[in-house]
């Protein structure tokens, strides 16, 4: 029986503008390239995930759910939105905001002088609440058997989290812990079976590397299983609370001239990784990690999140764990 994974989190519509350089202050700048596609973390995840599971499954039943908010279903958003998505991801549960039209939105600079990027958001659509979470969550019952929260308004995730362990005592539940300086996310952390660590959050909490971030925050997730952290070019790691195994591994080198688009990496990560732990089972956690990274690696090489799928899964249904480097926490 497959699980049904339901992505709670924000859903966006990015402007991607590529720049020689970042333009003074009041300085007039023609870009060189415009992209236009959806964003979000969550909707990113479910983008690669639903590549990957149509691999697996041959019903038309869809086993991703996104819960999002949306703008008004007479948006002109809303065609864009759904068309980024295939028959395995299921709209309908998402909140739309009958009162507004425009949808949130990220305008992302590229300077192809520094390699690094900036980011404007604008979101005007009013938050979704924990009454309409379990109104959703009570509606699906057990039959959904994941959820992953983005780590939005973690005061608002807490409660949501809180009422699955009451209503829906079996279903795991993942959390993101990205944004640096966001208030509650440690708390949030604590109340989640796995939990994604982003590198900018950890160094902003002051740790200099992917296993200091994990080692400290084992204290502190009290009711994980299983702590990731990424670490661009470094890598990432894992860390298995219950068998106490630590993983990691670097990214995989790029060739010269690869190095395209950074916007989803993380996001790929996250969408192997959940792959791994709800199709691969079987995988020991080096693969799991092993996969994730490569998945990100590819993702960086090319532009978008498009055939993200060809990476061949059999290729790691046969990886053993010596191709890693573990290590045992002390």
């Amino acid at each position: 029986m497959k699980t049904i994974l339901v992505v709670v989190g924000a859903c966006y519509l990015d402007t991607v503008l590529d720049v020689p350089y970042y333009p003074d202050e009041d300085e007039k700048l023609r870009a060189t390239k415009l992209i236009q596609r959806r964003g979000g973390n969550g909707p990113n995840t479910l983008e690669v995930l639903q590549q990957l599971i149509k691999q697996e499954e041959t019903t038309e039943e869809p086993s991703l759910i996104l819960f999002s908010v949306l703008p008004s279903k007479s948006s002109p958003a809303i065609p864009q939105i759904s068309s980024s998505f295939g028959k395995h991801v299921d709209l309908s549960r998402c909140l739309y905001r009958a009162d507004h039209v425009q949808p949130a939105s990220s305008y992302i600079v590229r300077s192809m002088d520094s390699g690094s990027r900036t980011i404007v958001n604008y979101n005007a659509l009013p938050e979704m609440t924990s009454i309409e979470f379990t109104a959703m969550a009570d509606e699906l019952g057990v039959k959904a058997g994941w959820y992953h929260f983005e780590g939005r308004i973690p005061e608002v995730t807490v409660e949501c989290i809180r009422h699955l362990r009451r209503s829906n005592p079996h279903a795991k539940i993942s959390v993101e812990v990205e944004k640096p300086g966001r208030a509650g996310l440690e708390e949030l952390a604590a109340e989640a079976d796995v939990v994604f660590f982003s590198r900018s959050w950890a160094q902003d909490k002051g740790y200099e590397n992917a296993e200091e971030c994990l080692r400290e925050q084992e204290a502190r997730a009290s009711k994980a299983q299983l702590l990731f952290c990424t670490w661009g070019e470094d890598g990432a790691a894992a860390f298995d609370l219950t068998s106490r195994e630590y993983y990691q591994n670097t990214a995989h080198e790029l060739p010269e001239g690869c190095f395209l688009d950074s916007i989803g990496a993380g996001d790929t990560f996250t969408a192997g990784m959940l792959f791994a732990l709800l199709h691969r089972q079987k995988w020991l956690l080096a693969s799991k990690l092993n996969f994730s990274i490569e998945l990100a690696g590819r993702k960086i090489a090319q532009e978008g999140l498009s055939n993200l799928d060809e990476l061949t899964l059999p290729d790691f249904d046969m990886m053993s764990a010596h191709t890693m480097g573990k290590k045992t926490a002390e």
